[in-house]
């Protein structure tokens, strides 16, 4: 199956790379021929340009809910997106709706799409560093994408760096 792993995010936006360092450690990681590790600042309709041709994507981004706690994980179906306070782009774009405009044009998108999402505390302070929760997160949220790309059931799932519960449940 080919399978696209993407991390998303601002790479001097402290937290909002969290997508991106999780990409970063994975390269060091995968080495299968179907896999293939990426990492963009782009969002909305142009990730759609990267995810034609692929039968699975897992995408990694940040996350700020209401009341989230800085650090967890959310195992995600794309259509949640609409709980967020940041899921739309300046375009007002947001990825489950440039989803349906690629599925309606006809677009060869993947079939099956994950979304690791890391609760994030500083999205708007000019740093390379994420914050401390965050940091210890992203291991976390490696083992998570490496386990689903070993065959693991695809559930809305809650993580917490100190403990695994079921979220929405």
């Amino acid at each position: 199956m080919k399978t696209l792993v993407l991390g998303l995010g601002n790479p001097i936006l402290s937290d909002d790379s969290a997508g991106i360092h999780v990409a970063r450690t994975l390269e060091g990681k995968l080495s299968h021929p179907d896999i293939t590790v990426m990492e963009t600042s782009m969002a909305g309709l142009n990730l759609l340009d990267l995810l034609i041709g692929y039968d699975r994507a897992i995408i990694i981004d940040a996350i700020q809910t209401r009341e989230g706690k800085a650090g967890q994980i959310y195992q995600l179906e794309p259509g949640v997106f609409n709980v967020t306070r940041y899921a739309t782009t300046t375009h007002d774009v947001d990825f489950a709706t440039a989803l349906e405009l690629g599925k309606q044009l006809g677009l060869a998108l993947p079939q099956q799409i994950t979304i690791f999402a890391i609760e994030v505390e500083n999205v708007s302070s000019f740093s390379e560093e994420c914050t401390p929760q965050v940091e210890a997160a992203i291991p976390i949220c490696v083992n998570m994408v490496i386990q689903e790309l070993n065959g693991g059931q695809n559930i809305d799932t809650f993580v917490d760096t100190q403990e695994i519960t079921k979220y929405g449940q």
